[in-house]
């Protein structure tokens, strides 16, 4: 079974860019067939405890909880050592969520009058894509359905595992030092098979790619509004030495193939809201 022969040419997976806090559908793969087959469909993006009973009650958590998101490292035990609020899609709803890139927010000293580096910070909001041959990656993501009391109603939800940062993401993501677990072609499919022990789950759930094939670079901050979101923008405060000397794997690459306009899949988290 071939991920990347059954993503082709799939019309639905053209979309803009697309805030998590927007709270919509999103594309993943999920095992089908006891695992020796895939579908890539729309799920809700926002795993929905079993807490939650309707429609009110979601919209209330939102101001104070976010669920976009599961640590890696807490996927089947929390901090506390309990059962982890995730551990029902552990076990049983291991799926994938494509990308071809998603945005994060590097924060860096604001400059005083006199040229001095100051305590207060700028938000630097970057592009960030991986280099693996494809136009897309695949990104480990945990379901549930969620029933919906008071409609009588069901969804399948999900939420993008986490693990630590590593290389450049560690340089733009530099408060939290999160980021997406992004798995290669056969440890994607190996996260979906329904044998696998909690230990090999804890461990999937917390794997780190190749740092060599992240690609990244600064955008307008109004990536969002912009005609294309993902074109480098230039700040004078971000010198270009900076990007050489600290982010070394960072940078518009002589090789890199851009994608057409519209064509694109994007995670983005919006500011002050990190993985």
């Amino acid at each position: 079974m071939a991920i990347e022969k059954e993503i082709k040419n799939l019309l639905f997976l053209n979309r803009p860019v697309q805030s998590g806090f927007d709270y919509r559908d999103w594309p993943v793969i999920v095992p089908i067939q006891n695992g020796t087959d895939i579908d890539i469909q729309l799920m809700h993006w926002e795993y929905i405890p079993e807490s939650i009973h309707d429609a009110d009650e979601l919209i209330a958590a939102r101001k104070n909880f976010t669920w976009l998101n599961a640590k890696g490292e807490n996927i089947l035990v929390n901090e506390k050592g309990k059962e982890s609020m995730y551990r029902e899609g552990a076990l049983h709803g291991r799926i994938l969520a494509l990308s071809t890139g998603f945005y994060e927010w590097r924060h860096i000293p604001k400059i005083g009058k006199r040229g001095q580096p100051l305590k207060e910070t700028e938000k630097i909001p970057y592009y960030i894509t991986y280099d693996n041959g494809e136009e897309y990656f695949f990104m480990a993501a945990v379901s549930r359905v969620w029933h919906n009391l008071e409609m009588d109603q069901k969804a399948s939800t999900f939420a993008i595992a986490t693990t630590d940062a590593i290389g450049p993401m560690l340089q733009i993501h530099n408060t939290k030092k999160r980021m997406p677990v992004i798995l290669p072609p056969e440890l994607a499919l190996e996260w979906m098979q329904q044998d696998l022990t909690e230990e090999r789950i804890a461990q999937l759930a917390t794997y780190q790619c190749d740092p060599k094939k992240f690609k990244a670079w600064p955008v307008a901050k109004n990536f969002l509004h912009a005609p294309d979101p993902t074109k480098e923008f230039h700040y004078d405060n971000l010198r270009p030495y900076e990007h050489q000397r600290h982010l070394p794997h960072l940078g518009r690459y002589k090789n890199q193939r851009p994608l057409p306009h519209g064509s694109r899949t994007l995670l983005q988290q919006p500011p002050g809201r990190t993985l």
